[in-house]
């Protein structure tokens, strides 16, 4: 038996682990804390304490208000160690008895975690057990009068008015592995003593019942009504049945005699509790306690698969929320610039000249000192006739910045909208969003980073990607280009038109504009993806390709890509920032609980639970019979 203590004890800390850390990928799922449920609670106040210690068992006196538990108690512990009163609702705290030596042995704090430990030894029993206090308060003393492996508690009531003592009494529940359960002709059948000892019943507890303050002998006739009544409402098939008279004066002297119900005879009716209490055949009723504990964990609809299915059904939820999210994210950027042609056209014949070889690369290099001198004149008239005194990559950044405050104003009412009509387990997370986000804030920052943004340089980098991608994917057609630019070189600079329209010689920024502004007007829009962090063009490949055809035709083509790539790419820069500052880690997170079915840990957990239900059916660890006699 100890063995297959120990390998259930190594299963269930692992499920512990595991399940804990399912809890804390659940966050987004909004799914109810792990403590407070019964089979968590039991997981760490029964199973993990006591199955990897030596057989021992949990001994509990349980029961309603004022029906003298403790008097029971003191008379199992053949002293007054738990404090009586007349009065309703007594004990506070539970106090427990240990056998002498047990606490040298044994971490009695890993038994009873939800308390505080205080030792008390003198005779007098504990006056702070009838303190008021909201701290969980355990307290202990050793007895010689208890068998080396017995512990015994007196608990607070498990119908008070006040729900701290319900906990306390659950909690010593979990723990035990037989409850002596306290009836009186008024408690039988009340609604919270028989909801504690349905769960008793649930658990395979131990029970044996005292029926106290009897009227003797006219009760005689009326308890075996009490003891049907109160089995059939909770399901407890009792090991043994004790009556117990009505006497103050043989209570406080701990002098109360007990009658075995089940004895007929009046010579042999008197028991001894304690002595009773020591026959019990400990380690059949720890392996059925600790059985019954595993089989709540196990439970389909309660235990912990039923949680598993919690999780599959709020994943699969928040999965259908995440759909909605992302096509409710999706903003068209409908006024982005295209970046100035003149720009473009200088990037491409720098890349182009880098490619060049031998003679051609000198001649246009002196085409190209040429055509600058030719050029100022026109860039003069041009700046004029606009009135633009700036360089036309900061004028491109002006016209960035208004799309960004257009884009940033569609994104906020985008996020408003979605925390107002979205999914109850994302209200709460956009709701906090906006709580803690200022656009001012937002947008200042924003625009300190964009004043910093090297536009020359991302510029340079996509053209150099896009011109790269041309020469390896389209090499025939590339090899064409450069050969009609290497014999335009030992030619009259009027016969290499065609090439400079993207710009490969000195005429290319004059005869470009007219090339590159129909692509320009052509520019499909930008589509972000909010909640994804990316952007892409409404149309791809296939719209290049379409109008690629040869010649001019292809010219234009390729320079329609080279303005999409330049503006998805601003484009992108933008959602990244948006996604960080807005939504932080909040995409990231809802891919991750959607995922959690699937997860690694999800697995160990169910993998850990089909090895605990081998374990449980072991031969070792069959389930032991009720107690059918008195010895």
């Amino acid at each position: 038996m100890t063995t297959t203590f120990q390998q259930c004890g190594t299963t269930v800390e692992a499920i512990s682990a595991g399940t804990n850390a399912l809890q804390d990928a659940c966050e987004l799922l909004q799914i109810a804390p792990l403590k407070g449920r019964e089979w968590y609670e039991l997981l760490h106040q029964k199973l993990i304490p006591q199955l990897r210690d030596d057989s021992f068992l949990v001994v509990a006196v349980v029961g309603g208000t004022n029906i003298g538990k403790s008097v029971i108690f003191n008379h199992i512990a053949g002293f007054r160690a738990s404090p009586t009163t007349p009065l309703a609702s007594g004990t506070k705290h539970p106090v427990c008895l240990v056998p002498e030596g047990f606490a040298q042995t044994h971490n009695l704090q890993r038994f009873f975690e939800e308390f505080a430990l205080s030792k008390w030894t003198s005779e007098e029993a504990p006056p702070g057990a009838l303190e008021e206090s909201d701290t969980h308060q355990l307290f202990w003393r050793t007895s010689e009068h208890l068998p080396e492996n017995l512990l015994l508690l007196d608990t607070p009531d498990i119908d008070s008015d006040a729900e701290v003592n319900w906990v306390r009494a659950d909690a010593i529940r979990r723990a035990a592995d037989v409850l002596v359960a306290v009836l009186t002709q008024q408690k039988y059948n009340d609604a919270a003593v028989k909801k504690f000892f349905r769960q008793a019943a649930n658990e395979d507890k131990a029970i044996i019942v005292v029926f106290n303050q009897c009227q003797l002998p006219e009760d005689h006739e009326y308890w075996p009504i009490w003891l049907q009544t109160f089995c059939s409402e909770t399901g407890i098939l009792p090991e043994w049945v004790y009556l117990s008279p009505n006497n103050r004066q043989a209570a406080e002297a701990i002098a109360l005699p007990f009658f075995d119900a089940n004895e007929n005879s009046s010579e042999n009716r008197m028991r001894h509790l304690n002595t009773d209490l020591s026959r019990l055949r400990f380690e059949e009723i720890k392996l059925r306690t600790l059985r019954g504990s595993i089989a709540q964990l196990l439970n389909g609809q309660s235990g912990i698969p039923a949680y598993l299915d919690e999780i599959r059904n709020k994943s699969g939820e928040l999965q259908s929320a995440a759909g909605q999210l992302a096509g409710e994210s999706v903003i068209r950027v409908k006024n982005w610039p295209a970046i100035p042609n003149s720009l473009l056209v200088d990037e491409i014949r720098n890349w182009w000249h880098a490619h060049q070889e031998g003679w051609s690369k000198q001649i246009n290099r002196v085409y190209d000192v040429v055509g600058q001198g030719m050029m100022w004149p026109f860039r003069a008239i041009h700046r004029a006739v606009k009135r633009e005194n700036d360089p036309p990559i900061e004028t491109y950044r002006k016209q960035e910045w208004s799309a960004i405050l257009e884009t940033v104003e569609e994104v906020y009412e985008k996020l408003q909208w979605m925390g107002e009509a979205g999914n109850d387990m994302l209200q709460p997370k956009f709701a906090e969003l906006l709580k803690g986000t200022s656009v001012a804030e937002v947008l200042e920052q924003l625009k300190a980073e964009h004043q910093q943004v090297d536009l020359d340089g991302q510029l340079t980098h996509v053209v150099n990607e896009e011109m790269s991608s041309f020469q390896q994917n389209s090499p025939e057609i590339y090899k064409f280009y450069r050969q009609l630019n290497n014999l335009s070189a030992a030619v009259r600079p009027v016969t290499s038109v065609v090439l400079f329209t993207l710009g490969w010689g000195p005429a290319g920024e004059a005869v470009a504009p007219f090339v590159a502004s129909a692509a320009a007007n052509a520019i499909t829009p930008i589509v972000a993806d909010f909640a994804g962090g990316t952007a892409a063009a409404v149309v791809g490949e296939s719209a290049v390709a379409g109008v690629a055809g040869q010649g001019a035709g292809f010219l234009q083509a390729r320079f329609q890509r080279l303005q999409t790539a330049v503006s998805t790419r601003r484009v992108n820069w933008l959602v990244e920032r948006l996604n960080d500052k807005l939504l932080g880690s909040l995409p990231g997170d809802i891919q991750t609980a959607v995922a959690i079915p699937t997860s690694s840990e999800f697995q160990r957990v169910e993998e850990l639970m089909a090895e605990l239900k081998r374990q449980l059916t072991d031969h070792s660890f069959s389930k032991p019979p009720h107690n059918t006699d008195s010895e």
